[in-house]
């Protein structure tokens, strides 16, 4: 059943990452080893069923098996690329590879942004051209909210209430979370909508989703994802940023802040805690880090 994957993951790598032949079988060959694990634990279940905890599972048996610590991050590299490429060719929804780690290669803290520079991003927008404006109501909303990136561009009209100041989200499996917004992300949805939004013509059964793209549809992942590293270049941000970051930014900034885990989970709308300890974790990390950097009681 993992055939046609793998024929359309090879197409991939040699045609869109142009890797060497070498590569490409290496590649293969981790995704093969998955399968077969999968298929003798009698998991034998496309892609888009495939959990994180499978994957450490797998990766748990590899080293168990006793792979070197450079074949297991070899392995684990070809599994990354392929459920990468699966999120890609929109075969899975959610990556679950996201969270799996090399063996004792340093966990690096995901990039998250500071205040200011999240600022750098904001005026780095055109908002006199009406894409300018859109995208600064997707960025203040992405940012306000802690959304993820398939949350905004499904965001409904009928389910924003700015009297309020809440938004009802759809995340993951359907489940509906109320979000508090700030007034600067309800502001800029508010001129969007009244300013750049009215004038457009829209595509049947999209009426009610807030952010269009030219042709009056929602808008696609890749296309979030383009605008952030458009402007991110534009304000001359180095680390590498993805619409993820946000969400990333704004949980880090809540848990800098002393917000309540418990608050932060309900607002990121994760099903466990222990997805929101990591931010408690960077935290830390974060702290330490800085207050190497910066204090000089650590500077002799």
């Amino acid at each position: 059943m993992w055939e046609e994957y793998l024929k359309g993951f090879r197409n991939h790598l040699l045609l869109e990452k142009s890797l060497s032949a070498n590569t490409v079988e290496a590649y293969l060959h981790d995704v093969t080893l998955l399968s077969q694990w999968l298929e003798s634990t009698g998991k034998n279940v496309p892609p888009a069923a495939i959990k994180y905890k499978d994957l450490l599972g797998f990766v748990s048996q590899i080293h168990e098996i006793g792979f070197t610590t450079a074949s297991q991050s070899r392995i684990i590299s070809g599994i990354r690329n392929f459920f990468a490429y699966c999120m890609l060719e929109e075969i899975i929804t959610d990556d679950p590879a996201t969270l799996l780690e090399s063996p004792k290669l340093q966990r690096k803290l995901p990039d998250f942004l500071t205040i200011a520079e999240i600022e750098k991003i904001l005026n780095a927008i055109d908002v006199s051209t009406p894409e300018g404006t859109r995208n600064k109501a997707i960025i203040e909303t992405m940012y306000s909210c802690g959304l993820r990136v398939s949350e905004v561009t499904s965001l409904l009209i009928s389910k924003i209430y700015p009297e309020e100041g809440f938004i009802r989200v759809t995340g993951k499996g359907d489940k509906e979370r109320i979000v508090p917004i700030g007034n600067e992300a309800l502001k800029y949805i508010s001129i969007y909508q009244n300013e750049i939004r009215t004038k457009q013509k829209i595509a049947p059964g999209f009426e009610d989703v807030l952010f269009l793209n030219k042709f009056g549809k929602s808008l696609s992942r890749v296309m979030i994802f383009l605008i952030i590293k458009e402007l991110a270049s534009r304000a001359s941000i180095k680390k590498r940023i993805s619409p993820h970051t946000f969400r990333h930014s704004f949980a880090t900034h809540l848990v800098e802040g002393g917000a309540d885990l418990r608050a932060v989970q309900q607002m990121l709308g994760h099903e466990s805690i222990t997805t929101t300890e990591i931010y408690t974790h960077l935290d830390k990390e974060y702290l330490r880090e800085t207050v190497f950097k910066y204090h000089p009681a650590f500077h002799h």
